[in-house]
């Protein structure tokens, strides 16, 4: 009998030391996923260093799934692989057939992704915790619980609103609601009663239910209201929801890997968030709850653009270019639009061979998404370290003799430099300052601002139009020919 006792004690305490070298070994793989995470995003911050930044945070990744299906029993492993093989035949099809042009609503749809899923999973360990007597839910657990249903249901209906500005399927413009700011007042009031009362009983499951539900309405009418201007900075904020929601759901699984790594995706999100705000010359909450559109007593395009616009072809583009010596190219959504990015660096390399100095100035909220432009010029293989952030190019535009401005309207407008207008104060790209201006443009329809652009109608500025692919193949044409 005290042998038989002897040998259970020693099995148990074998068990309880596997257990626990498993768990060093698990919390270690978190520990390492986590510095692969941190070196991504380091890798991502420069064209060079991206596509490897992402291998590494990808497998870092890989070994924070691998460490979370070894931390429990999982009874059906089957049904992972199968979802994990979905998942990626989806991923892939999806980065090879979406466009260039497409890609910030497919970022926005990513983060609206990251936040549905946080909901659910959290509302499933709720429901599962509920139904155990042997282990009720905690305090951390559920305050965490509700913070996964607000962030994720905001999240999740707030990009899908983002994606359809983005791809056309509602309104670029801003849409108002009545009673805007009182609605979504009141509906974040209902969601933190709901909250306390999931908090004081957590066995009413269905109140989960109701708070995702009012936190889904609260994102689709804080974002609705907002215009397509304004879209780099509401992505970059959703992403930041997402990885906040992930985050809150680390605390409902006690996942140290989910947790870190939300944590980055968070905090990552609302700098760059800072970051557009501040390009913008716009605090965070004006963007969120402001209208972006035309002031009152604002000069109509009829009094900005009457008589004084003045039209060219792409042969006199050309003999202007003949006889430059410097020439930057400011790269607007037109340019993406019109998948111009290759024609562009055809260009260059012909003025280039020709001894013309050329260059890319960068405005940090052109096109749709954080870095947009940086990406599209990157697909073409420009040279990075031609890309000028604005602040460093803005200065030498005196001594610039041509620049050539495909699809950019807002980011160039001199208006902002006077008040009393929609993007009063939002620093800009001294373009007019250059001795000749070329703005390529099917139209002269104003930015998402709604206003005109009195580049378009000055003394030094020519107005190309077309589309901006057909314009540089008109150019390049046109340079090879008087060659």
């Amino acid at each position: 009998m005290n042998s038989s006792l002897l040998l259970a004690s020693i099995v148990g305490s074998t068990g309880v030391a596997e257990n626990g070298i498993r768990e060093m070994v698990i919390n270690l793989s978190y520990l390492v996923a986590s510095i692969l995470f941190i070196f991504g995003l380091k890798g991502l911050s420069h064209p060079r260093k991206a596509v490897r930044g992402n291998w590494i945070g990808s497998f870092g990744m890989l070994i924070a799934i691998i460490a979370t299906l070894a931390y429990k029993e999982i009874v059906s492993f089957e049904y992972i692989i199968i979802g994990m093989l979905v998942g990626s035949a989806i991923g892939a099809f999806l980065a090879l057939k979406v466009k260039m042009t497409s890609m910030p609503e497919m970022v926005g749809l990513l983060n609206g992704f990251g936040g549905g899923s946080s909901v659910l999973v959290a509302g499933a360990v709720l429901i599962e915790s509920s139904l155990t007597t042997t282990a009720p839910p905690t305090m951390q657990m559920t305050i965490a619980t509700t913070l996964s249903g607000i962030v994720g249901g905001v999240t999740f209906f707030g990009s899908l609103i983002a994606f359809g500005k983005l791809a056309g399927y509602v309104s670029e413009k801003s849409i108002i609601i009545p009673a805007r700011h009182f609605i979504n007042i009141t509906l974040g009031l209902v969601a933190i009663v709901l909250s306390i009362m999931i908090v004081l009983d957590p066995s009413r499951t269905e109140l989960y239910w109701y708070l995702v539900a009012v936190s889904s309405i609260l994102g689709v009418t804080l974002t609705i209201s907002i215009g397509g201007a304004d879209m780099p900075v509401v992505i970059s904020l959703l992403n930041s929801y997402s990885g906040i929601a992930g985050a809150a759901t680390g605390f409902v699984l006690s996942n140290t890997g989910l947790i870190i790594a939300g944590s980055l995706v968070g905090a990552s999100g609302i700098i760059l968030t800072r970051i557009m705000c501040v390009a913008m010359n716009r605090s965070l909450l004006n963007v969120m709850f402001s209208v972006l559109g035309p002031a009152e007593g604002a000069k109509s395009a009829d009094d900005v653009y009457a008589g004084k616009v003045k039209s060219t072809s792409a042969e006199e583009v050309a003999m202007l270019l003949e006889g430059a010596r410097r020439v930057v190219i400011v790269p607007g959504y037109g340019l993406a639009v019109s998948q111009a990015q290759h024609q562009v660096r055809d260009l260059a390399n012909i003025l280039e061979a020709r001894g013309i100095t050329v260059e890319y100035a960068i405005h940090p909220v052109a096109g749709r998404m954080p870095g947009h432009m940086n990406v599209l010029l990157a697909e073409a293989n420009i040279p990075y370290d031609k890309l000028i952030e604005m602040d460093v190019i803005n200065p030498t535009f005196p001594e610039t003799d041509v620049v050539i401005v495909i699809g950019a309207n807002d980011v160039v407008n001199p208006v902002a430099r006077e008040e009393g207008n929609p993007i009063s104060g939002m620093p800009i790209l001294d373009v007019d300052k250059a001795r000749t201006v070329i703005n390529i443009k099917r139209s002269l329809s104003p930015g998402f601002a709604g206003i005109p652009n009195p580049l378009y109608a000055a003394d030094n500025s020519l107005m190309l139009f077309g589309d901006g692919k057909k314009a540089l193949l008109e150019m390049i044409a046109a340079l090879k020919e008087g060659a």
